[in-house]
């Protein structure tokens, strides 16, 4: 197939170029720095540089923002928001000059859409979204990816929760204060961290370009999500480490504000119900198995 993909040059886009590469896909990849883009892979700067009689099978949109390198000021949410909807829209705009349609659009979203809170009640795909910033912010996102639709374009909308693997993503930012005896719950612990393998990731992304059933919302997360708590425990079993200390809610408040409020002190148990009733298997189910490969 030829595929299309913005944001291959990220943790999650590097895995998934090397494993469509793997798989003898043709790739053509935007980037900032496509002097950088190596092998067979092509590297465009815009998508104005695409001729428009190039046809793609499927097209790929992991491109954003980091949404929690730095506090949450205004100026910093518009760049959050920015970079998702005018990748995306650009994208859309792509699609409607294009000559030929792809039959696939994936358009990266999160597990943020469920917005703030935490309860032991499960949350599948039809769970509904509220007036956090993260929670608008992927609905805004959403809406703009499925204007493909109406184009005859099959959309799916990856909600993506804490991704895990080597070389990047969160878990880098937490080992060296674990490894450190830091480690430890962040507020009451009770917060739920619905997590994914890196290598299952790209692993449901390549079964969604297979499926040709599946369109839509789809939760990229382990079967198993865990509480903050339990992840903290984990951790540290695998590090060799004790996690005795505690970050109190107010501390997280006081130093990152919105961001911490809703990305470390909120979490809701949002399961992976369409994807495995769609036949995939994850590699990965539990979170011990997960770090015991990663570290």
């Amino acid at each position: 197939m030829n595929i299309l993909i913005t944001g291959a040059t990220g943790f999650i886009g590097t895995e998934l170029c090397g494993l469509l590469s793997r798989q003898n896909h043709d790739l053509v990849v935007k980037t900032r720095h496509p002097e950088r883009i190596k092998g067979a892979i092509r590297g465009i700067s815009s998508l104005a540089q695409l001729n428009p009689a190039e046809t793609f099978d499927v097209v790929i949109n992991l491109a954003g923002e980091p949404i929690a390198d730095k506090r949450w000021s205004i100026a910093q949410q518009q760049r959050i928001t920015d970079s998702r909807l005018n990748t995306t829209q650009e994208i859309i705009d792509y699609f409607a000059t294009s000559e030929s349609k792809p039959a696939l659009f994936i358009s990266g979203s999160a597990i943020g859409y469920y917005g703030v809170g935490s309860t032991a009640e499960s949350i599948d795909e039809q769970g509904t979204a509220d007036n956090s910033f993260s929670s608008q912010l992927c609905s805004a996102w959403e809406a703009c990816a499925l204007q493909a639709e109406p184009m005859g374009i099959r959309t799916c909308l990856l909600r993506t929760g804490i991704v895990l693997g080597k070389n990047g993503g969160a878990l880098s930012k937490m080992i060296l204060p674990f490894k450190l005896g830091l480690g430890g719950k962040i507020g009451t612990g009770t917060q739920w961290m619905p997590w994914i393998h890196l290598h299952d990731m790209v692993a449901l992304i390549a079964h969604c370009i297979a499926d040709e059933s599946l369109t839509g919302p789809i939760n990229a997360t382990a079967p198993q999500p865990v509480t903050n708590a339990d992840f903290t425990k984990a951790l540290g079993h695998a590090l060799h480490r004790p996690t005795l200390l505690t970050m109190p809610a107010m501390m997280i408040e006081l130093l990152m504000g919105q961001m911490g409020e809703e990305l470390l002190l909120s979490g809701k148990r949002v399961l992976p119900v369409k994807i495995e009733q769609a036949g995939f298997q994850f590699r990965y189910q539990r979170l011990d198995e997960a770090l015991a490969d990663i570290l």
